[in-house]
């Protein structure tokens, strides 16, 4: 079975990694495979593959809309983890599915969790689920199956409480770029470089990527001059909807 290390061999590597986020499930339900094996074949470190949720509380128009139409396509957990089955055989970087809880919990955790070491997913990342229900509850699941779990933090986390996460992580910690929702076009303020030079400061023990209003080489550059990497979504899915799956290499060359 593929070794849940890779994300961590991943971290070790001696440059600054991207990482692209996709909604499962669109612009249309079958490209799941192809977008994840274009990305891989364009250069991309590790993909976040979004498991489409009814009520994405905390992200920006962009992501809610392509969610809305993977879901409007059919796309759900069975569905997708239909389309993963055979991903290993394609594809060798960090997988990764980031979801809300409820879609997980509906499935069942244990379940949810055999089947993505199965497949292969290297990690979960789950903005609404407490760091604290996770160790009292989950932990020692995502421990039996060789998951990395994935928590958030913001400008707005105390610096106990990031402290604490970073206690508790085993891979890297997301680190969202801006209290807004997803998706800011232009360059990063002194505010937010104020932010990852901080966090850089404290010398935590798991790497950190940068999520949130990335979406060029300039944008990429500044989140990653004091953090290991970058994760860009909603630039990327406004892409696919604009030129389909067939000319992704495009975007990253934009990138990397």
């Amino acid at each position: 079975m593929h070794h849940n290390s890779s994300i961590n061999d991943k971290l070790k590597e001696d440059k600054k990694l991207l990482s692209i986020y996709f909604s499962a499930g669109y612009p249309n339900l079958n490209d799941t495979k192809t977008i994840i094996e274009s990305l891989e074949n364009s250069g991309v470190d590790m993909i976040e593959i979004g498991l489409p949720f009814s009520d994405p509380l905390a992200d920006g128009p962009t992501i809610q809309e392509s969610s809305q139409i993977a879901l409007h396509n059919g796309m759900t957990t069975n569905i997708l983890f239909q389309q993963l089955e055979n991903i290993r055989e394609t594809v060798k970087i960090p997988l990764l599915i980031m979801g809300y809880f409820n879609p997980i919990l509906q499935y069942g955790v244990e379940n949810f969790c055999k089947r993505c070491a199965e497949i292969g997913i290297d990690g979960l990342i789950i903005p609404d689920l407490p760091v604290d229900i996770y160790i009292e509850n989950y932990k020692f699941l995502f421990e039996k199956y060789g998951l990395v779990n994935v928590f958030l933090i913001t400008p707005q986390t105390s610096e106990d409480r990031i402290r604490y996460i970073d206690s508790v992580s085993n891979g890297f910690i997301y680190m969202v770029s801006s209290a807004s929702v997803t998706g800011n076009q232009g360059i990063f303020g002194e505010s937010q470089t104020n932010y990852f030079e901080r966090i850089a400061n404290m010398k935590l023990k798991n790497p950190q990527l940068v999520g949130f209003g990335i979406n060029d080489k300039t944008t990429f550059n500044q989140a990653t001059k004091f953090a290991k990497g970058a994760i860009i979504g909603s630039a990327f899915i406004k892409f696919l909807k604009e030129n389909g799956v067939n000319t992704i290499d495009n975007f990253i060359k934009n990138i990397i």
